[in-house]
């Protein structure tokens, strides 16, 4: 759901320092971008059978814990989780770095931990499909209208710019 919302997500490990110490993760992910761009290119083609399987493996471990923040630039505004519990790791380095928690919360977590509480079953698999199915359509229709607001902020600008071209000529 993350994907289809255009969202950057964590569906595997979440590395410790991701967030506090995110100049090192984006070295990594440098890294990833290098190896993707080699493979693309066919650049490991003359290289050994055995270094190729070790780039192969390198690239296959970066793509399963930073695929889904491959591309991200900067710290994210907000972080939405799904099992704060086993997340706790992900929602320590945000409440540190300050930034707000949305997060499915069950009998079995701490709701002062998270700003944002979603009351739900964060183990069932359907509940989380749901969950996350409706927090991604809330994503893409926030991203549209945003979208509309600025054309609509350009338009204002053409009109206005037309005014003043018309008053200058008068």
């Amino acid at each position: 759901e993350a994907a289809r919302s255009g969202m950057f997500y964590v569906n595997n490990r979440w590395l410790g320092g991701t967030l506090t110490n995110f100049q090192t993760i984006k070295k990594r992910i440098d890294r990833l971008h290098e190896l993707r761009e080699q493979e693309e290119t066919n650049a490991w083609q003359g290289l050994p059978k055995k270094e190729i399987a070790s780039l192969r493996l390198e690239l296959e471990k970066l793509e399963r814990n930073l695929g889904g923040v491959a591309e991200m630039k900067h710290l994210p505004s907000c972080l939405f989780v799904v099992d704060t519990k086993k997340e706790h790791i992900a929602v320590a380095e945000a409440r540190r770095l300050g930034i707000p928690i949305v997060a499915i919360v069950d009998t079995n977590c701490d709701p002062e931990e998270v700003d944002f509480v979603i009351p739900g079953n964060d183990d069932a698999i359907r509940a989380i499909k749901l969950i996350t199915s409706v927090m991604a359509n809330a994503v893409i229709e926030g991203k549209e209208g945003f979208e509309v607001d600025l054309s609509a902020d350009e338009g204002e600008a053409e009109v206005l710019e037309y005014d003043e071209t018309e008053e200058a000529d008068a």
